[in-house]
């Protein structure tokens, strides 16, 4: 079950294998990310002791921060196929899930901050690029979206362990400006921040 050394290069191999049948011939991952993708691999698969030494909650979601461009999303999508059953989540970006709130109101963001009748948590999501969505009106009724579903999901974090996964290029300040204070310390509960070197290199 620990992620050995050893396992860490076969993985990093088979994760650039499929980055690069994914996304192009130009997909690489720089040595430089590899303390990021550890950390990554250590949550998904559940390494309690790696977990520990690297100061990783597995009860909680986590926050992916990185420049535009890093790979955050693609390294969310292909890490996948390691997280266990239980961890297993859905990728959705934010200004999708605004345009889905701007066309059908508070209905759409149901699926996202209500569980079904047979789920005892929410169903995992990743939301890709949190910021890059904008403040979207529905009929007038103005709703900082993401702020919504965030704090609802925060509600089933703490009644039922449901996770949720973030991407993102903003700052712990910008989220703040953007989401308010009462988000952003609910946001420390909810996830553990991995964030990658700001040296790091565009994927493609």
């Amino acid at each position: 079950k620990g992620l050995k050394v050893k396992h860490f290069k076969r993985w990093l191999e088979y994760l650039e294998s499929q980055g690069k049948t994914t996304y192009g011939s130009s997909f690489h991952i720089s040595e430089m990310d590899h303390p990021t993708i550890y950390k990554l691999l250590i949550y998904m698969i559940k390494d309690e002791k790696a977990a520990l030494n690297q100061n990783i909650d597995l009860t909680k979601g986590i926050l992916v921060s990185g420049s535009i461009g890093c790979g955050k999303k693609s390294l969310m999508n292909l890490v996948r196929p390691f997280a266990y059953h239980s961890s297993e989540y859905k990728i959705k970006t934010c200004r999708e899930v605004s345009f889905e709130f701007a066309k059908n109101g508070f209905e759409a963001i149901n699926c996202y901050t209500l569980k079904q009748a047979n789920q005892s948590r929410l169903t995992g999501y990743c939301f890709d690029d949190l910021g890059a969505e904008q403040q979207i009106k529905h009929f007038g009724n103005d709703c900082n979206v993401m702020a919504e579903v965030l704090i609802s999901r925060y509600e089933q974090f703490v009644e039922n362990k449901s996770v949720t996964h973030i991407t993102t290029n903003l700052s712990a300040s910008e989220i703040e400006n953007n989401y308010g204070n009462r988000l952003r310390s609910r946001m420390r509960a909810m996830f553990n921040l991995i964030t990658f070197d700001k040296e790091t290199k565009d994927k493609r």
